[in-house]
């Protein structure tokens, strides 16, 4: 079989767990279309630390890490089983290329696994673990993690990077999807796909230089750091398609896009 892609989704509010809308429905396209993956190995924003961490629980709990949002969203799991053995599998080869990794046997799965999961694969019936990112490390140093993962993932294991293309919570207004998308969500938004589909990795891995507003579009990175996790897994040179790029929430550009693979190893 051919190699599943890698895939990088903008998560949004966690009220997308409700009213999923357009990103609801490409996320529930993208599980039909791609061939069932073997395991999921989730790289979510939410969770940072300083060397590479992966959740080896046989039962992840479901982490509701937000505040204040309607009762019904702390009712929801996702109770898909974990994957340890991957986890270890994984953390070793990491090791071995210069990554410190470690397995974290209590970590659960946040909402950036569990919100576009719940739509991919509702079901839950599917292996996963969660991947950490370092909040505190730049793209280049993201993009090599996702090459060092890149040979230790099966054709069949799935890498779903969890994020957001623009995310500035200072300029979130929830529910006003009738306020005009302010300019420089726009202007980024086009700035990252015209780089990505042009495969030009020298401005993308310095976007905090070169990309238009690229600070207001993220006052902190770590919610597109995920993204060039996905990039560097699936290697210099692989096809882009942009399967969403619709904005929410104001300011929330909501784009997913999916990296091919290549062919499948022998």
């Amino acid at each position: 079989m051919s190699k599943l892609p890698t895939l990088f989704v903008s998560h949004g509010s966690p009220m997308l767990s409700l009213q999923a809308g357009a990103t609801g429905a490409a996320w529930e396209r993208l599980g039909r279309e791609l061939p069932p993956p073997s395991a999921v190995v989730v790289v979510s924003a939410h969770w940072s630390q300083a060397a590479p961490a992966l959740t080896g629980a046989e039962r992840p709990e479901t982490i509701h890490d937000f505040y204040g949002f309607a009762d019904a969203l702390y009712d929801l799991n996702y109770p898909a089983p974990g994957a340890p053995q991957l986890a270890q599998e994984l953390a070793g080869g990491l090791a071995a290329a210069g990554y410190a990794a470690r397995v974290d046997a209590r970590r659960g799965l946040d909402h950036g696994a569990w919100v576009p999961l719940r739509f991919m694969y509702p079901a839950a019936d599917l292996p996963v673990l969660q991947l950490s990112i370092n909040a505190r490390a730049d793209a280049n140093w993201h993009y090599g993690l996702g090459a060092a993962l890149a040979p230790l993932l099966k054709d069949d294991t799935l890498l779903l990077a969890s994020g957001s293309l623009t995310h500035n919570l200072y300029e979130f207004r929830p529910g006003t999807g009738h306020l005009p998308v302010p300019e420089y969500v726009n202007v980024f938004q086009a700035w990252m796909y015209q780089h990505l589909i042009g495969h030009d990795l020298d401005a993308l891995l310095d976007y905090r230089r070169r990309a238009p507003q690229a600070a207001r579009a993220h006052p902190s990175d770590e919610h597109l750091l995920p993204l060039f996790v996905a990039l560097g897994a699936a290697g210099a040179g692989a096809p882009v398609v942009r399967e969403l790029d619709v904005v929410t929430e104001h300011i929330l550009a909501m784009d997913i896009y999916r990296f091919e693979r290549g062919e499948p190893r022998h």
